[in-house]
């Protein structure tokens, strides 16, 4: 088939198909640049039933632009808490606080302003300008890259700037006349649904009859992409320290840098391990006592012999966590900081009903929700 009739039966062939197929979500019922905004963010690196329930809720409590601008970033942080990835909710907020100030808080529809935005990058750019205004822009993410690269059989490493490139240009080239938001919708539906990573449902695809991978018999080996730089491995011990007299039932907690990985967000108390430790589990606890009972000395508190509790691990983009969690508390009589008014600012003596009040990461959600469950 010549490639301008490719070109052409695809772009009619997904419209069609996404128009009698596409899914209800809750972003979709509401042609609103905002809700678009945010459940793109959101999606990024996530899946889409993880995210519905967390759109619902997010919408609810900051329906509007200036409803999310004016929110203290504690609330935003508590409301994003599950979905990882913090720096995008912070980014966001950030973004509509600029056009909450300057654009009377409507999302503008052009690309210059919203490509401007902090944390919004050229796809999220084309997602709310296609699927929000109907403008013709290329919505690239790698559900469409990896559609793009079998139908075409386009053998370049997607990994590589200049493919994404390519990719743009060729995806506005297909975006029907009038049609930029349900094409663009359905480029994201056909990669997510039928044209998936591995083992594409190839024989239910409305353009599998001219798909040139298919045909070369390459499909599951494209698209083409490096793979990137493992996780490091890291080695931590974190500490659950049981409060006493006062404080009792509770457990310490305290706050992340302003800056950084997790900034401002709510944790236990940790550190790293030497990666002799890694994976140690419960043999780990005299180099876990010993690192914990140092790092916490310069903070001025002063550990009892704990416990080992249990391991457990999380993955950020580029570090991953290997983690034994000891039990334990403080010798007050050393360290003074049992009750709540002498502790340092960053630091609170919680119980598991005021964890709704603070953001934590998933891990350490996962381990306070164990603890307090056997601790009930």
């Amino acid at each position: 088939m010549e490639a301008t009739e490719a070109k052409r039966y695809f772009s009619t062939e997904l419209l069609s198909w996404y128009r009698r197929h596409k899914r209800d979500l809750p972003w979709r019922r509401h042609r609103n640049a905002y809700y678009t905004w945010v459940s793109e963010i959101m999606l990024q690196q996530t899946r889409v039933d993880t995210v519905i329930p967390y759109f619902n809720r997010f919408i609810e409590q900051f329906p509007t632009v200036q409803a999310l601008a004016e929110a203290p970033e504690e609330e935003v942080l508590k409301a994003w808490e599950g979905l990882g990835y913090y720096s995008r909710a912070r980014n966001l907020q950030s973004a509509v606080r600029e056009v909450h100030e300057s654009y009377g808080g409507v999302v503008p529809d052009s690309k210059e302003a919203v490509s401007a935005l902090k944390g919004v990058g050229p796809y999220t750019t084309g997602a709310i300008l296609s699927i929000a205004y109907n403008k013709p822009e290329p919505a690239v993410d790698g559900n469409v890259m990896r559609v793009l690269s079998r139908y075409f059989r386009i053998e370049d490493d997607i990994a590589k700037p200049r493919t994404r490139v390519r990719m743009e240009v060729l995806a506005q080239e297909l975006i029907p006349e009038g049609a930029a938001g349900d094409f663009n919708q359905g480029l994201m539906e056909l990669g997510a649904l039928v044209c998936t990573p591995k083992s594409p449902h190839c024989l239910t695809c409305p353009v599998m009859a001219h798909c040139a991978g298919r045909a070369a018999g390459v499909e599951e080996t494209l698209p083409v992409k490096t793979k990137a730089k493992p996780p490091r491995p890291e080695a931590r011990a974190a500490i659950i320290l049981q409060g006493s007299s006062s404080e009792a039932g509770k457990v310490l907690i305290r706050q992340r840098p302003s800056t950084g990985l997790l900034a401002r967000m709510w944790e236990l108390p940790h550190t790293e391990l030497s990666s002799a430790s890694a994976g140690a589990g419960a043999a780990a606890l005299p180099a876990a006592h010993a690192a914990l009972s140092a790092h916490l000395a310069e903070q001025g508190f002063a550990l009892e012999a704990p416990r080992w509790l249990l391991q457990t691990e999380h993955t950020f983009s580029h570090i991953h966590w290997q983690m034994d969690v000891l039990l334990g508390s403080l010798d007050v009589s050393v360290s003074g900081y049992g009750a709540t008014d002498r502790l340092p600012s960053h630091y609170r003596w919680i119980s598991r009903e005021e964890m709704a009040d603070f953001a934590f990461p998933n891990v350490f959600l996962r381990i306070l929700n164990a603890y307090f469950d056997q601790h009930a």
